[in-house]
């Protein structure tokens, strides 16, 4: 069973620029987490984006869309900005789709210190084979249905709707 992960960007993906003192995005840091993770999993990386979620418009969701219903995989990863992951999954959930796709990210960029984007990566290959078809967020060892999630800004967690 191949997996396929769609990229977006993300804090998955902020690299710190030394230069402006930023978080910025440069490339995709995928390849490194997932061999940090030591998945021996089949996985299909596309980069579809690179992009803070925050910055994210109707069309961006769209393409995150189109990229999941070509897909040929039945099971798929998108890595996603947590600002606005559950906008994202309910754009995915209401599609209606027959595959299983679980959105995940970090609160924490993978370059820095003490991030949680392996172990959300890690988290989310074990849910997308696990999960029957539907669209789910995963995020810091709980898993949420696209339609009962919502990020706790105050919190800094995923927490279901009440």
């Amino acid at each position: 069973m191949s997996i396929r992960l769609i990229v977006t960007g993300g804090t998955f993906d902020k690299h710190y620029d030394e230069l402006n003192g930023q978080l910025t995005f440069r490339d995709t840091h995928l390849p490194e987490i997932m061999g940090a993770a030591r998945c021996t999993v089949p996985i299909e990386v596309e980069i579809n984006q690179l992009v803070d979620s925050l910055d994210m418009g109707p069309e961006d969701r769209l393409r995150v869309l189109d990229s999941c219903r070509r897909a040929a995989e039945e099971r798929i990863i998108v890595t996603h900005g947590t600002d606005t992951m559950a906008e994202t999954a309910q754009i995915l959930g209401n599609a209606g789709m027959e595959k299983t796709v679980v959105l995940t990210g970090a609160m924490v960029p993978y370059a820095v210190q003490h991030s949680d984007a392996v172990f959300n990566f890690g988290f989310s290959v074990a849910a997308v084979q696990l999960l029957p078809a539907g669209v789910y967020v995963a995020m810091n060892g709980r898993v949420f249905a696209w339609d009962e999630v919502r990020k706790n800004r105050t919190e800094g967690r995923f927490e279901g709707r009440d």
